[in-house]
């Protein structure tokens, strides 16, 4: 049974991974896998590049013989923010070569920000919402970032509501910071645990 871990930016769902880790519990992360597959995967690279020019990635060294290449942020960015149209070329080349990776992995847990929006959730059995009342996300969001309140706010309204991604996930786990989170994924694992 695979299970996926989602909820807004500034809910803990990275925290939340950490505590399910000191149980033995490997949770695949897509967002890094995402990154990971942007810098290493030649196919990923050739694909990208057809799509933003031969400005996406940059030559780094040459070591044994083999050219190595750098994600060139800025111009992927850039083709980003130009238009919605844009964003969905690049998740349509990035999204499934995640997909691809993490039914590879053998893992049973992924985390992905973006679980319903990306479609990823069709390789899950069931998923578990991390939530937080929507002030305590903006204080997290401006601490980790050192960003304006206002930016906080605008990222936040970029994904999905939270109200909307709790609706959806078969478990939810409130990191408000008084609610116990152990005691709450304890008892998650054991309904998991007795349902299957």
């Amino acid at each position: 049974m695979k299970t996926g871990i989602t909820g807004g930016i500034g809910s803990g769902k990275s925290y939340v991974c950490k505590l399910l880790a000191e149980r033995g519990i490997t949770v695949y992360d897509c967002d890094s896998a995402a990154k990971r597959l942007m810098r290493t995967s030649a196919d990923l690279r050739q694909q990208l590049t057809s799509l933003i020019g031969p400005d996406a990635y940059l030559p780094v060294s040459h070591s044994a013989g083999q050219r190595e290449w750098q994600l060139n942020k800025a111009a992927v960015a850039q083709f980003l923010l130009a238009s919605e149209a844009n964003a969905h070329a690049i998740d349509a080349v990035v999204h499934p070569a995640v997909f691809r990776d993490f039914e590879e992995s053998g893992l049973q847990w992924m985390e992905s920000a973006i679980l319903f929006e990306s479609g990823i959730n069709r390789l899950v059995d069931r998923v578990i919402a991390v939530t937080a009342p929507e002030e305590i996300r903006i204080q997290r969001i401006m601490q980790r970032d050192g960003i304006s309140r206002e930016k906080a706010k605008e990222w936040m309204g970029r994904q999905w509501p939270q109200e909307e991604v709790r609706r959806r996930a078969d478990f939810e786990i409130i990191n408000d910071g008084t609610t116990d989170l152990n005691q709450q994924i304890n008892l998650i694992l054991e309904q998991c645990n007795k349902q299957f």
